[in-house]
Parts: C-alpha cells; sequence; structure tokens
C-alpha cells in the first residue's frame, strides 16, 4: 500500500490551496483518512480527519478554513485550504487506516508529506 500526496506549494497569504492523497496498492478497505502538518520545530498536529460515510472531524485551529473530503472511487483524501496564514506554513502528511485483505486489521500508513508555504 502507498500514499501519494501532492497540491502544495508557494501561496500568497488569503489564497487556496487543494492537497490531495492517494491510496494505491493492496487495499480491501480504508477506515479514516486525515491530515497531519509538521511546521518547523513544532510537534505535529492532526488538524483533520474524515470517513468514508461522510463523518469528519478537525483541529480547533483550522475550523472554518479547512475541508476534509473523501472519493471513495478514487481512494482520495482531499484537504480544501482557505484564506490561507503564514501560519499555515509546514509540511503537510496524508495518513490513511487500511486492510489489505478480508481477515487483517486496519494498519495505518502514511503519504511522503507536501509542502504548504504561505509568504507574500
Amino acid at each position: 500500500v502507498q500514499l501519494q500526496a501532492s497540491g502544495g506549494g508557494l501561496v500568497q497569504p488569503g489564497g487556496d490551496l487543494r492537497l490531495s492523497c492517494t491510496a494505491s496498492g493492496s487495499i480491501f478497505s480504508i477506515g479514516a483518512m486525515g491530515w497531519y502538518r509538521q511546521a518547523p520545530g513544532k510537534q505535529p498536529e492532526l488538524v483533520a480527519t474524515a470517513t468514508g460515510d461522510g463523518m469528519t472531524n478537525y483541529a480547533e485551529s483550522v475550523q472554518g478554513r479547512y475541508t476534509i473530503s473523501i472519493d471513495n472511487a478514487k481512494n482520495t483524501v482531499y484537504l480544501q485550504i482557505h484564506s490561507l496564514e503564514p501560519a499555515d506554513s509546514a509540511v503537510y502528511y496524508c495518513v490513511a487506516q487500511i486492510s489489505a485483505g478480508p481477515r487483517m486489521v486496519l494498519s495505518s500508513y502514511w503519504g511522503q508529506g507536501t509542502q504548504v508555504t504561505v509568504s507574500s
């Protein structure tokens, strides 16, 4: 199983960005998918999680500006970020709980990280 994240980049304050993360490989089922971020010198922060049936959770620090969604057909999780602020600058990592077979438990898989830099 592999997770491939994309969509990061350099954005001006106030701009928008959409991150994507696609799971591929031996996938039987997917539980929750989500995004962490880690800024330089700071602890990783869980920013949002979602399940395939539409349940979502957000860190208080991103409520109202971040939207997480899952395309079940594409095994892809998205993170839409609006009104970007310099404090949003971080490496964003996707994570997914995936079962590789009918009798296999869910395991956590991580993407490689995508850099988001908010600067003028």
